[in-house]
């Protein structure tokens, strides 16, 4: 380990009566001084080309992989996944697509070190189950290479410390794939935000609603040893695995990523503390009992149904954040925030509010569908006005993972800094151990790190960037949606 780590939670005196006097459940770091230089703002120098190694092919690895050979100036170099079958299916489809074959395409659960070492890569898209993100993520920069994690990104406060040291002292970015934070709706709303339409930002709300009983029994994700088809194995696939053994908010990301843009968090604001709650466990038992007579039956879950925790940052504003992937309800993501002079609410449904002046109640209702409609046109943002129409060809999640590829490959060509960097990553994906020990304390407050060292007092907020594709090499006339980005949408409950 680093001589450098931060202290990490003690592992019994949090839960002590000295904690609970300070106010909050022990996660007092020692400050050190970096172990490199700071992150924020950080860029390379333009790339002509970006060789990206696609790491984990499975479902969504499989589709990430086919849009980002579709994108200009940027060629998928390596390939790697557990299973030889999967390895060989994207070689073949890059060879029908007339795509460069990879210089390496290798399986097994070390054949990204193979890529790392490798001189032919200079991007790793690292989309693995969760427990492998902060491993593969470290060693690649350790080895120079950019690092681009599926969320999230990191799944606990020591592993969130390592990857932000990591990054500082290779000087190797580190972003992590939120791509909700590139939804259309998601970026006409910072562009409000940021345009002043509703004041002073006071309250935000953030989740990841999606019943997921069907993906976590249903033999999709392969077991934490290696079997390909958990049903006949007979055992939990990785994402049941970790429901079965831990509670709290395992999957906060989606919901929080575009809520922290929204407040500036890291540049301007900050996390302070959070409280957690969780429900009982009944959604899944009741599942499982109705449904199946094999060895799915007697699973235990131990994660509660619905997670809910607020966090409060260092101005003083509050962020409600949930998780629920058992209950019969519809996907949502939540998507509010709400400021001095009116709120705007997104997926499944855009809904905006506002008062023209102090106290003339306007806001007590929704703006008309006419109203509502001309503020999509006139705030849309002008990412999605530059590349929405082939964003919507492509498809993926409504468009939002291409824009977000697009947008990444296009920084790394243009030699501007990442959207998002490794203090970001660290700070949203610590609410997975956070909220964790929070429900595990009781629901006493648990003290959020600060990854920047206080540095989000002066670091830029985020900017409303803007693209010019005729920096790209190429074009898009010839691109073609790919049938496996309507097979994932339609398996992660979306319609694209």
């Amino acid at each position: 380990m680093n001589v450098n780590r931060r202290d990490f939670f003690k592992s019994t005196a949090w839960m002590g009566a000295l904690a609970m006097a300070a106010g909050c459940i022990g996660n007092r770091f020692k400050m050190f001084e970096p172990c490199g230089a700071p992150m924020q703002g950080f860029s390379l120098k333009p790339m002509k080309k970006v060789r990206v190694a696609c790491i984990g092919v499975g479902v969504r690895g499989r589709a990430a992989l086919r849009r980002i050979a579709t994108l200009p100036g940027t060629e998928v170099t390596a390939v790697a996944d557990l299973f030889q079958d999967r390895v060989d299916a994207e070689v073949k489809w890059l060879k029908a697509h007339r795509k460069p074959s990879p210089a390496i395409a290798v399986a097994g659960p070390e054949g990204y070190k193979r890529i790392c070492d490798s001189d032919k890569v200079d991007v790793i898209y690292n989309v693995t189950p969760w427990h492998l993100h902060e491993p593969i993520a470290r060693y690649a920069m350790e080895h120079g290479k950019i690092v681009l994690n599926e969320v999230p990104g990191a799944l606990n406060v020591e592993e969130c410390w390592s990857l932000v040291e990591t990054s500082e002292r290779t000087r190797m970015p580190c972003m992590m794939l939120e791509n909700c934070c590139y939804g259309e709706e998601e970026m006409l709303m910072l562009n409000m935000v940021k345009q002043g339409l509703f004041g002073e930002i006071n309250h935000g709300e953030a989740a990841y609603i999606h019943d997921q009983r069907n993906l976590q029994f249903g033999g999709r994700y392969h077991t934490m040893d290696g079997a390909q088809d958990p049903v006949k194995a007979g055992r939990p696939g990785w994402t049941l695995d970790f429901y079965s053994k831990y509670c709290g908010n395992q999957y906060p990301t989606h919901g929080l990523g575009p809520v922290a843009k929204y407040m500036d968090i890291n540049r301007g604001d900050a996390f302070d503390f959070l409280v957690s709650v969780e429900s009982k466990q009944s959604s899944y038992s009741h599942y499982v009992k109705e449904l199946f007579t094999d060895w799915r039956k007697d699973v235990k879950v131990k994660i509660g149904d619905i997670n809910t925790s607020v966090i409060k940052t260092k101005l003083g504003r509050t962020i409600l954040l949930q998780l629920d992937t058992c209950t019969p309800r519809p996907y949502s993501r939540l998507n509010l925030v709400s400021g001095t002079k009116g709120m705007a609410m997104g997926y499944p449904e855009f809904r905006v509010a506002f008062e023209n002046k102090a106290g003339d109640g306007k806001a007590h209702g929704f703006q008309s569908e006419a109203a509502t409609a001309e503020l999509r046109r006139k705030y849309r943002h002008p990412i999605w006005t530059a590349a929405g129409e082939v964003a919507k060809k492509m498809g993926g999640h409504g468009g939002m993972d291409f824009i977000m590829d697009l947008r990444w490959t296009y920084c790394l060509q243009c030699g501007i800094p990442l959207d998002t960097d490794v203090y970001d990553l660290a700070a949203w994906s610590s609410m997975v151990d956070l909220t964790r020990r929070s429900v595990q304390s009781g629901s006493h407050p648990v003290e959020c790190p600060d990854f920047t060292r206080g540095a989000w007092r002066t670091t830029k907020g985020f900017a409303i960037d803007e693209m010019d594709l005729t920096k790209l090499p190429g074009n898009f006339k010839n691109i073609k949606r790919d049938e496996d980005v309507d097979k994932v949408a339609r398996q992660e409950g979306f319609i694209s």
